[in-house]
């Protein structure tokens, strides 16, 4: 980031995106740069249903995740600017991707199929790739939930680099943001 000010945000910072695109990673230097608070989203659904995603969505079902996922980001807009981690799924609601937009500023660190699959790929807690192909699943989760991204404020590429320089890449992306927004964003 070139700004010789430090970058002051006029609303929370949402970063949008499929599992693996970095958003927790990336969320908590980009917080620790901005000296203002992180919160995950999932980490938030979690404490509030006193369980696991994993185990919300056996247990309940997807539609009824969403749900609850609406009422904790909700919730979490009301805070002081912080940045927010949102899980993959959660700029797909319509609703949540309106509040979402209305009450923060959207960032959406984009990646494709190979970065995500290298970075997903290991671990079991991801409820949507329980399937028999999950590297067809998730192929499949980006040509849906692709275009919605795409309406997101800010777009930044989540790179196979070292995450500093994708904080980098954000943070001049606000920057340029914030600059052709003036006092609107």
């Amino acid at each position: 980031m070139t700004a010789t000010a430090p970058l002051k945000l006029p609303k929370t910072l949402v970063l949008v995106g499929m599992m693996g695109a970095g958003k927790t990673a990336i969320g908590r230097r980009l917080a620790a740069r901005l000296d203002i608070p992180f919160v995950d989203a999932d980490d938030e659904i979690e404490a509030a249903a006193g369980c696991s995603i994993e185990d919300i969505f056996e247990q309940y079902g997807e539609a009824e995740f969403r749900g609850g996922e609406h009422r904790v980001i909700d919730r979490l807009l009301n805070d002081p600017v912080h940045i927010l981690a949102t899980g993959g799924g959660a700029f797909i609601n319509a609703a949540t991707r309106l509040e979402l937009k209305r009450r923060g500023i959207s960032l959406w660190l984009r990646a494709d199929l190979d970065v995500l699959w290298h970075r997903v790929r290991r671990r079991s807690n991801r409820p949507m790739l329980k399937t028999p192909d999950p590297r067809g699943t998730l192929a499949k989760l980006i040509e849906t939930r692709y275009p919605l991204y795409a309406e997101a404020d800010i777009t930044v590429d989540s790179i196979d680099a070292p995450p500093e320089d994708i904080v980098d890449g954000v943070l001049d992306a606000i920057e340029s943001f914030l600059r052709t927004q003036g006092d609107e964003a």
